[in-house]
């Protein structure tokens, strides 16, 4: 799939190879939370161990060249899976290798939390969302599996142009779905698709993705002078889907991205808080719920996580993996959890008002 520059290329931007596919890269959060620096939006919105997470992706290639992505523009473009499939145990175990290198270098370090890096050795979760499709690899419900029986959680982001891919998939702890765009137009400028019938890929992803009994979230990346405008249009799309959960994040102005948009593009909290209000205005039976300022993200979820006037949107672990490991039917409603900390800050209501 990749040729020797382009491995090169990502090896020397911390990429470590897997096969010859699949890659898996540490990430910022992961570090950050070895060092003792608090944990990404996951762990405060979903419960996950930032230190015990590990960044992949079974698929480098993908059919969307999305303008807001930090990736650079270094993957295969392809529509279809055109290669040959490593096998999900070679996949799962040289991953765990390969992330267990990256971080060998915490173990000497002066800014690094002993416990924490000890913790570190055990992954508990996998991020399928390092660049590219994870979906489209042929094998990607047998990988899935073998994470199941090591009690590792999965979060698997697609971008919805393999709607036969998302209906096939097996049980995930929490499935994402990028819906950025209201319209065709604006899907073409912001996500640049390979596939002619984009639009209609997208339509069908939403219908499979409703259908999925396990936790289901979308992703909008609000970018400013694009997508931050008619938050009734974009409620009425996102309801086709039906939802859990709906994370509202700032397009970052870093990496590669940053040579197609302007800085201008990336709102302030503040922005990202406001957006997130107005649209859960028009999603009748969601919330907001909560924010992580540091990622420029807000959480809107289905009050049907709202019991007895507590949130319930972290995960028990050890009961999805009993769940998911005992082979019959299950729903999000049976691994939930209660949140610790919920609610939209003082200060970031302060700055809401001023921009009304």
């Amino acid at each position: 799939m990749l040729t020797e520059i382009l491995k090169k290329r990502l090896e020397k931007q911390h990429y470590k190879i897997v096969g010859s596919h699949s890659a898996v890269k540490t990430c910022e959060w992961t570090k950050k939370m070895i060092r003792g620096q608090g944990g990404c939006y996951k762990l405060k919105f979903y419960g996950i161990q930032s230190n015990q997470c590990m960044q992949m992706t079974t698929s480098i290639s993908c059919a969307n060249r999305c303008d807001y992505c930090w990736r650079d523009l270094k993957a295969p473009v392809a529509k279809e899976w055109r290669w040959l499939s490593d096998t999900p145990e070679d996949i799962f175990s040289q991953s765990i290798l390969s992330h267990h290198k990256l971080l060998t270098g915490f173990k000497g370090s002066k800014k690094t939390n002993l416990a924490s890096y000890e913790l570190s050795k055990t992954i508990r979760h996998v991020a399928l969302s390092l660049t590219g499709e994870p979906i489209i690899y042929p094998r990607i419900n047998e990988l899935i599996k073998i994470f199941d029986k090591n009690k590792i959680s999965t979060f698997l982001v697609t971008h919805g142009q393999y709607p036969e891919a998302i209906k096939a998939l097996a049980p995930v702890t929490q499935l994402y779905l990028s819906i950025n765009s209201t319209t065709p137009e604006m899907y073409k400028i912001i996500d640049r698709p390979l596939f002619p019938d984009y639009w209609e890929k997208q339509e069908e992803s939403l219908a499979f993705f409703a259908e999925k009994k396990q936790r289901k979230c979308i992703r909008l990346t609000a970018i400013k002078g694009f997508n931050m405008i008619a938050p009734e249009k974009h409620a009425a799309l996102l309801l086709k889907a039906s939802p859990d959960f709906i994370e509202v994040k700032a397009y970052m102005h870093i990496g590669a991205s940053a040579y197609r948009l302007k800085r201008e593009c990336m709102p302030s909290h503040a922005e990202v808080a406001d957006f997130a209000i107005k649209l859960a205005k028009h999603l009748k039976d969601y919330e907001v719920v909560a924010e992580h300022i540091p990622s420029q993200v807000v959480l809107i979820a289905h009050k049907k996580f709202l019991r007895n006037k507590a949130w319930y949107t972290w995960i028990d672990f050890d009961k999805y993996h009993k769940l998911v490991l005992s082979g019959k039917e299950f729903s999000t409603e049976d691994y939930l959890k209660q949140t610790p900390a919920v609610g939209i800050s003082g200060e970031t209501m302060k700055e809401v008002e001023k921009l009304n």
